[in-house]
């Protein structure tokens, strides 16, 4: 079992405007998800994405497929 802490980190594309999320892609490799949680309230709920499901996000993200929301 494995003790290992997530390390968290902002987009560089954030340009710390302040409604931003951080991710810690740290934990992909041994626990096979990335955590993501609210940049303005680091002691705040986590939600944990399954990896598969996150790159999705990313994909689609990047796609410009949520532009319409």
């Amino acid at each position: 079992m494995t003790t290992e802490d997530p390390q968290w980190f902002t987009s560089s594309y954030s340009s710390n405007g302040g409604d931003c999320i951080e991710v810690a892609a740290n934990l992909i490799a041994t626990r096979g998800v990335v955590p993501v949680r609210d940049s303005k309230n680091p002691t705040g709920p986590v939600l944990a994405l399954r990896a598969d499901s996150f790159a999705s996000f990313v994909a689609s993200v990047k796609g410009e497929e949520f532009n319409n929301v």
